[in-house]
């Protein structure tokens, strides 16, 4: 994925700052083998599935807790080095490349589901539980989380990046799902922000603050997270268009008549071209959306029928 490309040639090179020394002896001293300067776990923290070719960062500090977190973020603002946060590297925006240099910190390790309270339809889980291991731990309760990015992403990264998906159309992005985090400063303080109470008016909203901050406010160690009912039945359906206005035309209308569609994704006459190349089928190749529904046999049928109607 991060293969050089002709294009590289039109990126700008990184000349990252040099990390002293003395900051490389406290983390050996403090962490030991949960911090690593070897070369291939330094290269595998400093890529993501971007094209950006940056050096990566000068080491790696496995977390398993929070005060881990906290000890080395103050340690490295001691030394005014940059610290970047790293969940399992699925993102593409660059975000965590060592582009000033820095240390980075994987929070693989911590991955307990922590609480389960399907009473209240909320979870808390540590920041680098994934997407698909949450969902299977949470089956059981008849909920599931239905933030989809595409990739297995980490809840702490999807929090960071206020991750989104096809389901957004019906239940929001990360910033509508979060009701709480713990959270670790620049200064290596952790403080907590928002609570399991579905409504509040006290103070600052720093919840929706730190959500899509993309680790440069704070390092996020653990979420609490809105579940939802698993729908009783799905259904799906793909409808081509003769152009992009009137399948947006669509979507609109269907909205407005406030029908609960779950998924709705537009993808255009070049994507369903290239979709057709690499996966040997057949669609019209014209502008196309997929849909999906969810909820009660009898109101899947309607919603179905209905947006067949538009």
């Amino acid at each position: 994925m991060n293969a050089p490309t002709a294009l590289n040639h039109l990126v700008p090179e990184f000349h990252p700052r040099p990390v002293p020394q003395a900051l490389l002896d406290a983390l050996a001293a403090r962490f030991g083998a949960q911090c690593s300067t070897a070369a291939v776990v330094r290269e595998q923290h400093g890529r993501d599935e971007s094209s950006f070719q940056v050096p990566p960062p000068a080491a790696v500090v496995f977390a398993e807790k929070t005060q881990d977190v906290a000890d080395a973020v103050a340690l490295a603002a001691q030394h005014d080095v940059p610290v970047i946060p790293f969940g399992v590297g699925s993102s593409l925006e660059g975000h965590l490349l060592a582009v000033q240099g820095g240390i980075s910190i994987d929070l693989g390790r911590m991955n307990k589901v922590l609480s389960i309270n399907p009473e209240d339809l909320t979870v808390t889980v540590q920041a680098g539980v994934t997407r698909k291991q949450l969902n299977d731990e949470i089956k059981s309760t008849g909920l599931f989380f239905p933030i989809d990015p595409g990739a297995d992403a980490t809840i702490g990264g999807m929090s960071a990046t206020r991750a989104s998906g096809t389901n957004a159309v019906r239940y929001g992005t990360m910033r509508e799902n979060v009701l709480a985090l713990e959270v670790v400063t620049a200064g290596g303080e952790v403080i907590r922000t928002g609570t399991r109470a579905k409504k509040s008016s006290a103070g600052y909203d720093l919840t929706r603050l730190m959500v899509g901050s993309e680790g440069t406010l704070g390092v996020i160690t653990e979420i609490t997270l809105r579940l939802y009912p698993i729908p009783e039945a799905i259904s799906a359906a793909i409808c081509s268009f003769p152009s992009i206005e009137a399948a947006v035309r669509t979507v609109i209308q269907v909205i407005q008549l406030g029908v609960p569609i779950a998924r709705v994704e537009l993808i255009d006459v070049n994507t369903v071209r290239m979709v057709n190349a690499h996966s040997k089928l057949g669609l019209r190749e014209e502008p196309m959306l997929l849909m999906e529904f969810h909820g009660s046999p009898a109101g899947v049928k309607e919603q179905a029928e209905t947006v067949q109607e538009i």
